[in-house]
């Protein structure tokens, strides 16, 4: 890859993804062997004056040798480095940006009842900083490909050929051509005309049918919450991408009122695993039931919606186009950051506070009054097929087509 492209995707990242302030610090974690492409990212974030940028490096192979080496009792520890650690970041609030180029298969064959039990227990002791912070500092996931992943997505090509042609499909879908800020300036303008109609329309109850999937479910939204989409905004006012790329109109259902079978039309990557061709029944918002073709894989999601109360519940609903320029693409890409782009989805796990309606100046207890879903997981899969329909009932009692053949129908 050109290194005039390496420091343009750099570039974006930087400025329009974590959006780093001045005398801001930043940390990026990223794999062992992503330094030719990190290093870029470095020298970006001291051009927009970062106070200081900070690398996490981590490997697939040493995670995997941990997960099965050491044991339970060491890994469910919380050292006081880790906690301090926490609490630094609590009380500084630096940016995060993470590249994603991790195998998909990175972590199989590790015992998978062990690694279950290592996220109930550190899960929750993580996500009490989390929240802490939520809202508060800039974030942002982009993705660059590892030989493993590329491997994946294409089976069939050289090592070699096969980064290239998947480093050619993240900077397509990535709207790296022509002036990546301007692109990204306009998407994010598309985006929210579509977010601004589904909140004018004040949906209450969103029904889903696709027969060629066979999800046919039911799922309600509070009027205190609305639809978010592209760019997000800390508390103090710093505009960020999240997600690149993006393509949803997101929100977060009622925790109790998804009722209903629905399948998954894409394979996920859970942990460290690729599970495919699965699904849940949900009765009064829990997944009580799965559905999957292999049994290993219908294991895992068990082990998964069990970790905590609210991994059985959903976190987030998105609405995304069949057409959208990821599924144009024909590539499936073994990574949630792609594929939940690709078409509709939902997420097992954590709902968004920032999907409240005037989230910034509500208090605690109007905030704990709308009781989203709690979860040290969110974990999306992707539910769009070319035939799914979905109505919304509206809370002044009116019926509305939202989506017809997996396309926007407002």
């Amino acid at each position: 890859m050109k290194k005039s492209v390496l420091k343009a995707y750099a570039k974006l990242a930087i400025r329009m993804g974590v959006n780093i302030q001045k005398n801001q610090e930043l940390i990026i974690t990223a794999n062992v062997n992503d330094n030719y492409f990190v290093k870029y990212l470095v020298e970006e974030a001291y051009k927009a004056k970062a106070k200081l940028v900070t690398v996490e490096w981590v490997s697939d192979e040493v995670e995997k040798l941990t997960n099965q080496k050491a044991s339970l009792k060491t890994l469910t520890e919380f050292p006081l480095w880790k906690e301090e650690k926490l609490k630094y970041q609590v009380e500084n609030l630096p940016a995060r940006l993470y590249v994603d180029s991790s195998d998909p298969d990175a972590m199989a064959g590790v015992d998978q009842d062990k690694m279950t039990e290592v996220r109930k227990v550190i899960g929750p002791k993580i996500m009490k900083y989390r929240e802490q912070m939520d809202n508060k500092y800039q974030w942002c996931i982009i993705g660059i490909p590892g030989e493993a992943w590329a491997h994946k997505v294409f089976p069939d090509l050289p090592v070699k050929k096969a980064v290239s042609k998947l480093w050619d499909a993240i900077l397509e879908v990535t709207r790296i051509n022509g002036d990546p800020i301007d692109n990204w300036n306009k998407h994010n303008a598309f985006l929210q005309d579509k977010t601004d109609k589904l909140n004018n329309l004040n949906i209450k109850k969103f029904i889903y049918k696709s027969k060629s999937s066979g999800t046919d479910f039911t799922i309600e939204k509070d009027e205190r919450l609305i639809f978010e989409s592209g760019n997000e905004k800390t508390i103090s006012g710093v505009v960020y991408n999240p997600n690149m790329p993006t393509e949803e109109c997101f929100t977060s259902p009622k925790k109790y009122s998804a009722n209903g079978v629905i399948y998954s039309s894409k394979a996920l990557s859970v942990m460290g695993k690729v599970v495919d061709n699965f699904g849940f029944r949900f009765e009064d918002g829990k997944a009580v039931e799965v559905f999957a073709k292999k049994e290993e894989d219908k294991a895992i999601l068990e082990k998964l919606i069990s970790i905590d109360e609210g991994a059985s519940r959903l976190g987030e609903i998105a609405l995304v186009p069949f057409s959208s320029p990821i599924n144009k693409t024909g590539i499936l890409f073994y990574s949630t950051l792609y594929d939940e782009n690709a078409c509709c989805h939902v997420a097992l796990g954590r709902a968004f506070e920032e999907c409240i309606k005037d989230f910034t100046n509500k208090s605690e207890k109007e905030i704990k009054d709308i009781d989203l879903n709690k979860s040290v997981i969110h974990v999306d899969f992707m539910i769009g097929t070319a035939d799914l329909d979905i109505v919304g009932e509206t809370y002044d009692g009116k019926t509305v087509q939202i989506f017809k053949d997996g396309e926007f129908a407002i």
